[in-house]
């Protein structure tokens, strides 16, 4: 059996007819995901998709629209 690092975690989750996915309910509590949030998938083609920690949002945003001195 593979040791987990600490902190580490894989979830499965099935792709409905609509295209939604239930995020499971472990992963909700780890993340503490709530009904009404909103979520932010990042996309790769090679590397797969990643769903950042919420509180990450308010950071990536900033970074997209910092307005860089000589532009």
């Amino acid at each position: 059996m593979t040791k987990i690092p600490k902190g580490k975690y894989a979830w499965t989750a099935i792709v409905g007819e609509k295209g939604q996915i239930v995020i499971p309910k472990q992963a909700r509590e780890v993340f503490n995901i709530k009904p009404g949030d909103t979520i932010l998938l990042l996309g790769d083609e090679k590397r797969g998709i990643a769903i950042p920690p919420k509180e990450a949002f308010t950071y990536l945003m900033e970074e997209a629209f910092e307005e860089k001195g000589d532009e």
